[in-house]
């Protein structure tokens, strides 16, 4: 979380820095599961690409209640280092490696998982379609991990950029849920393609076992799905192609905070600390010779 000028004036940065959460991201999901109660009944939770963990701070809070089950696991996995956080496993792995799951299972006691969720996205480029395309790549390979460690009636949530292609993505997830929605939480701001897409009731296609190998590509690992793909025969008649349309929903209380406005900041003077320094700045190395010491591995 930055101080630019802009940053000090949006309520959601400041309220997340007053209540402790390490990104304003955290309201997102907040707003997500007010609309459509995702933690309802969840002991096993798996959040992807995590970092720098806001994500993961909200599941903690919202799953280790004072009534929480003995069983509840949380487990967080991103390339990036993270900071430790309560009730909550950190695996430093990529999520298209058969070890990570290897991992998680093991956390989970060989249990499958009750939701999945992956806020993860890509350094953005400028170029739309490019930006669009390495973001669907990237929900597929969550999407992956997903289908291998997630129960039958789970719950799956992703970033998305909506582009002109996303309907393809949303038929994609509609072959293995049973309700798939795209949400807009009051959170994210109006003029970010960003939205989420919420994917509940996770039913296994018959006969196909997803299996997580890293020389198989997101289009080889769904390819034996078993998907009823729209077919002509010679007498004209047509098999229909299994399709999904999700509805859009905006989240949120609409009288709540502007994600796209700018408030003042009243007579507020004092300049809020950071909730949690970064583990692995990319400038480290350049202070560290400024001062004239030895880079650190």
């Amino acid at each position: 979380m930055g101080k630019s000028s802009k940053d000090k004036r949006d309520l959601y940065y400041r309220r997340a820095k007053e209540e402790g959460w390490r990104a304003r991201s955290a309201f997102k999901l907040l707003q997500l599961n007010e609309q459509f109660d995702l933690f309802s009944g969840v002991t096993r939770v798996v959040d992807l690409c995590a970092a720098p963990g806001s994500w993961s701070q909200v599941l903690s809070k919202e799953i280790f209640t004072k009534d929480h089950s003995p069983d509840a696991r949380i487990v967080a996995v991103d390339l990036q280092p993270m900071s430790p956080i309560d009730h909550v496993t950190t695996l430093q792995a990529d999520i298209t490696h058969p070890k990570t799951l290897e991992r998680i299972m093991e956390i989970f006691g060989g249990k499958k998982a009750d939701f999945v969720c992956s806020d993860g996205a890509p350094d953005v480029t400028g170029l739309h379609d490019l930006d669009e395309y390495i973001q669907a790549q990237l929900i597929l390979s969550a999407l992956q991990l997903a289908t291998c460690v997630l129960k039958e009636g789970g719950s799956f949530v992703a970033k998305i950029f909506r582009g002109r292609d996303i309907d393809l993505l949303y038929s994609q997830l509609g072959y293995l849920f049973d309700k798939v929605i795209c949400a807009k939480p009051r959170a994210s701001r109006s003029s970010s393609l960003e939205s989420f897409i919420v994917c509940i009731g996770y039913r296994p296609r018959a006969g196909w076992k997803p299996e997580l190998r890293p020389d198989l590509s997101t289009e080889e690992f769904f390819q034996d799905m078993g998907i009823g793909r729209a077919r002509l025969h010679s007498d004209l008649a047509v098999d229909d192609e299994e399709r999904k349309v999700a509805p859009f929903i905006a989240c949120g209380d609409l009288n709540s905070i502007d994600s796209d406005a700018t408030y003042s900041r009243g007579e507020v003077g004092r300049s809020l600390d950071p909730v949690q320094m970064p583990t692995a700045p990319p400038y480290k190395r350049a202070l560290e010779r400024k001062r004239g010491e030895q880079p650190s591995e």
